[in-house]
Order: C-alpha cells, then sequence, then structure tokens
C-alpha cells in the first residue's frame, strides 16, 4: 500500500506530505484546489512522462516520493528485480520511490535511495498500483493482463501451471531435437573428418612410450661411429694390458694387494679394504657392460631413416591435431570413436524425439482444449457479474464481453475443432489469446478496453471491473480520478459503497478523488485539499479530517447553507456508518 507521499516544488505545491490510511481514502476540495495535480505527482514517481513545466515557478527541480508498504506476496513479486538491481537494502518491508525533475530538463529516478533508469523505476511501480485517470497505470488497459486475471477469476490458476509445466518439458525435447538437426545437415562432413582421424591415428599403432624411446634409438644410431671410440678408450683405459700404461683394473688389484698386507698388520684398515674391493669388482662389471655396449652398436642408416620416419609421424600427427604427446593422440582416437557411435546413432535418437514431440503436442492441445472450456465458462460469469455491477452504477444498458481468439500454426498442438483436427500456436499458457471488450451504451459494439473513451463513464467500467475481479486483482492499492463525473447522488453512494467495499472486503487500499458528499461519506480517511495565496504565490494545502471537519466539509460539498446543510452532511456520514457496520438500511 501507498503509506506516504511527500511532494516539492510540484505545479502549486511547495511542500506536502501525505500520510494515507490503510483502507479507503477520499480527497476532496474545491476545483483548481490541486486534487488532480496530487495524483499527476504519484503518476510522475510511478515512471510517468516528466515535463519541466511542473517545476514550481522559481524552483529548479520538482520532487516527489512515494514510500510504499508491501506485504509477502508483493514483496515476492519485486524480489527478482530487487536483487537483480542491487535495490534490496533494509528489511523489505518498504519500498521507496523517488522521481526528481530539474528545470533544465533532466530527470532521475530512485529506488530505495538509488539512482536507476526509467525501466527500472517502472518495472518495480508497475505491480504496486493502479490509477485510472491515466490509462499507462492501469493493468486492465494492458491485454496481456487479461488472461491472468480470467484464470484467477475462474480459479485455474492450478490447471494452467500443469499445462505450462508440460509446455516446458516440450520446449526441451524441442531444444534437443533442434540442436540433433542442426549436427545432421553437417554430419557427413563431421563424420568423415571423425573417421579420417580415427584411423590415421589408430594406424600409426602409437605406443604410450615409443617416442623417447625412438629419440634414444635415434641418437645411438646417428653416433655410433663416435660412441664406439668412446666406448673402446674406455674399456681399454679399464682393462687392456700394456706395460707402459697399466690398466685400472691392474692398478686397482695392486693397491688392493698392497691393502691387504696392511690390514693384516692394522685390523682398522679392513673396512678400507673392503671398500677397495668392492670398487675393484664395480670397475669390472662396467668393463664387462662396456664390452656388450660396444658389440652391440651399429650403424644402420636403413634403420636411422626408419627411426627418423617414425619420429616424423609423430610430430606431425601432434601438430594436426593439437595435441602435446602420443597419450593426447589416443585419447583424441577414442574421442573420435565416441562421437563416430552419437552421430551415427543420431538418426535413431531423433526419430524417438519427433515421436515424444508429437506426443507432447497432441497431449498438451488437448489440455490447453480443456482449460480454454473452463475460460470460456468463467468469461461468462465475469461477463454477468461486471454487468450486474454496471446496472448498479447506473449503466444498464452497458455489455462485457471477453474476446477468444487462437492462431492457426503448422507446428502448433493438435485440437479437434467440431471434429476436424486444426494445428493452432501456442505458449505456455495454452492456445486462447483474450481481450476484455466493453460497450457503454446500448446498441454500441464490444471494444477493447483500451479503446472506449475517459471520463466518469469510464471510471465507473473500470470500478464495475475492480470489484468483479476484487478477490484476484492483486494491484494493491487503486486510485480512482474522475469516477463521479456525470452521476448524482444516488449513484454516488452505490460508487462509495463499492469502493469501501474495495477496501474493506477485497484488502486493496483505494484513493478517490471525488465532488460528490454521498461518496466521499463512505471513506475511511478523508483529505480537504485547499490552496491559498501567500505573497502572491498559491500554494496547496491538504488536511485529515475528523468527524466534525469531515462534517463541515461534506455541508459545503452539498452546496447549500446552515442547519439543513449540516443535517444532510451528518445524515450522510451516519448512513455510510451503517452500511460500513452492516446494519441494515433503506435505499437513498
Amino acid at each position: 500500500m501507498l503509506s506516504e507521499l511527500y511532494i516539492r516544488n510540484f505545479a502549486i505545491i511547495e511542500e506536502l506530505r501525505l500520510q494515507l490510511d490503510a483502507g479507503f481514502n477520499v480527497l476532496t476540495g474545491e476545483t483548481g484546489a490541486g486534487k488532480s495535480i496530487i495524483l499527476d505527482a504519484v503518476t510522475l514517481v510511478l515512471g510517468g512522462r516528466a515535463d519541466t513545466t511542473i517545476v514550481r515557478a522559481g524552483s529548479d527541480e520538482a520532487y516527489v516520493e512515494a514510500t510504499f508498504r508491501l506485504d509477502p506476496v508483493l514483496l515476492e513479486t519485486l524480489q527478482p528485480v530487487l536483487e537483480s538491481e542491487g535495490l534490496d537494502e533494509g528489511d523489505g518491508e518498504y519500498v521507496v520511490l523517488a522521481r526528481e525533475t530539474r528545470a533544465n530538463g533532466r530527470s532521475i529516478c530512485r529506488v530505495n535511495g538509488r539512482t536507476v533508469g526509467l525501466s527500472v523505476l517502472r518495472q518495480v511501480a508497475d505491480p504496486l498500483i493502479d490509477i485510472h485517470g491515466q490509462g499507462e497505470h492501469l493493468s486492465l488497459l494492458r491485454p496481456r493482463a487479461h488472461l491472468p486475471l480470467l484464470d484467477a477469476f475462474g480459479g485455474l490458476d492450478t490447471q494452467r501451471r500443469e499445462l505450462a509445466a508440460e509446455v516446458q518439458r516440450l520446449r526441451a525435447v524441442q531444444h534437443e531435437l533442434a540442436d540433433l538437426n542442426r549436427s545432421r545437415r553437417d554430419m557427413a562432413q563431421r563424420l568423415e573428418m571423425l573417421r579420417f582421424k580415427a584411423d590415421e591415428i589408430s594406424a600409426a599403432a602409437l605406443r604410450p612410450d615409443e617416442e623417447e624411446t625412438l629419440r634414444i634409438e635415434r641418437v645411438r644410431l646417428a653416433n655410433a661411429e663416435q660412441l664406439g671410440r668412446f666406448a673402446g678408450e674406455a674399456i681399454a683405459l679399464l682393462m687392456a694390458v700394456d706395460e707402459e700404461r697399466p690398466a685400472v683394473v691392474d692398478l686397482l688389484g695392486r693397491a688392493e694387494h698392497a691393502m691387504g698386507q696392511l690390514a693384516k698388520l692394522d685390523e682398522t684398515r679392513e673396512e678400507s679394504l673392503a671398500t677397495l674391493q668392492g670398487l675393484n669388482f664395480q670397475l669390472g662389471e662396467i668393463a664387462a657392460e662396456l664390452r656388450d655396449y660396444l658389440d652391440s652398436l651399429e650403424y644402420d642408416s636403413q634403420r636411422l631413416n626408419g627411426v627418423e620416419a617414425r619420429l616424423e609421424l609423430i610430430s606431425e600427427l601432434k601438430r594436426k591435431y593439437g595435441e602435446a604427446g602420443i597419450a593426447g593422440l589416443l585419447s583424441a582416437a577414442e574421442r573420435a570413436t565416441v562421437e563416430i557411435e552419437t552421430l551415427e546413432n543420431s538418426e535413431v535418437r531423433t526419430a524417438e524425439l519427433e515421436s515424444e514431440q508429437e506426443a507432447y503436442l497432441r497431449h498438451i492441445g488437448r489440455m490447453a482444449a480443456a482449460l480454454s472450456e473452463k475460460r470460456q465458462a468463467a468469461a461468462k460469469h465475469l461477463s454477468a457479474a461486471v454487468e450486474i455491477h454496471l446496472a448498479d452504477l447506473k449503466m444498464e444498458g452497458a455489455r462485457f464481453g471477453v474476446d477468444f481468439q487462437t492462431q492457426l500454426a503448422a507446428d502448433g498442438c493438435y485440437v479437434t475443432v467440431d471434429g476436424d483436427e486444426q494445428r493452432f500456436s501456442f505458449d505456455q499458457t495454452g492456445f486462447d489469446q483474450v481481450e476484455f471488450l466493453i460497450s457503454a451504451n446500448p446498441g454500441e459494439p464490444l471494444k477493447p478496453l483500451a479503446r472506449v473513451a475517459s471520463g466518469g463513464e469510464t471510471a465507473r467500467l473500470m470500478l464495475a471491473l475492480k470489484t468483479a475481479l476484487a478477490q484476484v486483482d492483486r494491484a494493491p492499492t487503486l486510485i480512482f480520478d474522475e469516477i463521479d463525473q456525470g452521476i448524482g447522488g444516488r449513484v454516488g453512494d452505490i460508487v462509495g459503497r463499492k469502493l469501501w467495499r474495495l477496501a474493506a472486503e477485497a484488502d486493496h487500499q483505494v484513493v478517490v478523488v471525488t465532488h460528490l458528499p454521498q461518496l466521499a461519506g463512505y471513506g475511511d480517511a478523508h483529505f480537504h485539499v485547499s490552496k491559498s495565496v501567500h505573497d502572491g504565490r498559491t500554494m496547496t494545502h491538504v488536511s485529515a479530517l475528523d468527524r466534525g471537519g469531515r462534517i463541515r466539509e461534506l455541508a459545503a460539498m452539498l452546496g447549500t447553507q446552515g442547519d439543513s446543510a449540516v443535517s444532510g452532511a451528518e445524515s450522510i456520514l451516519q448512513h455510510a456508518e451503517q452500511v460500513k457496520a452492516g446494519f441494515p438500511v433503506e435505499e437513498l
């Protein structure tokens, strides 16, 4: 609900702070006092068009701030946008909208004290309030709002959610099918590439450790002559018998003999002797290994060419398929094989998905047709209820209807109509395209709500609709301007009663600007709007009236003087109080 409205330097309003009641609020006062200007300020803060002419003369900017108290349902509705925009500060009980319009034409929007774009302000404001008098803020004038209202009126929300769940499952099937169809268009080329890749890597018969082994072999083959020379020299030094250059093993043998004699005389040298004996043995082993290594060395140009070719093949495969080593190539071949199997089986999966899609389209068609039938029944009940309210409002000749349209589509859901199967375009709500229609005068055709004439007649149409939809229309605050245009006291009493019931029985906050005392008498809170001139400047004031003040204001609204006016005002207020208390009263 709109709990507080603050206005500064807006038209003839210098500064005004208005705290509204949760129920039925009425604003009264002389013509030109500024009642509609207050509603214009509300329209601005909800995201309406900003015009520099609203800036009070002599001021740099006009400022409007509206504080809304949120119930849990409304908070849940707004939470996603508040979170996404970083506006969910505080305890979440209130949301504050503000709009500043400067004389230079710049307009600034704020939500919870943070600057936002106009679209975000409108997105937050949209579910908070409906204003009759400025169609852009009246949800009933937006056809996209009609179907959810009709479903809520008919108690069809559960059935609608079930249909939406089935449509969502169908969309998942269609998404997978589309992906497969896109793949299938390129399947032949993809399969050819994958098969070539898998075959080429497989034909190479790669072994995980082969590349390192080949590199070592290539080094030996390419350097066989040098390796043989160095190995022979090492063997000669270790083992050769040459008086001029004794072998290392012989020299070590002599050292071992001398160390043995030393150890016999000094036991502390036995460990050194053992170490020397070990070295002698190891040198013998090394010499034997070198002989075997020398015997294995053989320069084989043909084998070297083969090793070089093999390494080049491995290098080419790594470069071609972007892999770092043989392990990567083997994994790539395995992945290619798996994808080949998937693509080769895609025709089977495609057939399965197409069959599943067909079943969903028929099932959804049956669900949507059943929902449409219930909607049409609900539409008849809604039409009858609205027309009853219109008759109460002295618009006996007015008619209300709900227009149902469908659109044929080659890929739509299957629906049987008069024995013939047709395919209709659909979404998560079904295949119905719904719009509320109205005819204000006998003999006039039904027309979309958005095209009906403005003024008090339209306000009564909206009141009739709001009353019929009161329990399902979740706009928490309803503002009506010009609703009493062209009606008298008797109808004004009926309108007042309906507006009060919107607040009392349907949990709406209602704000009405009125000139009819019979209507104003039903207000839970009554505000008097007046203007005065100070230092040559016109200023608007708003005062909350107590019971005595209400009687004086109602008496003034009756347009008579003296005790009879006061008596009439007391009678109006007493009558409204009795209706609100539930006492049976005679019609005026």
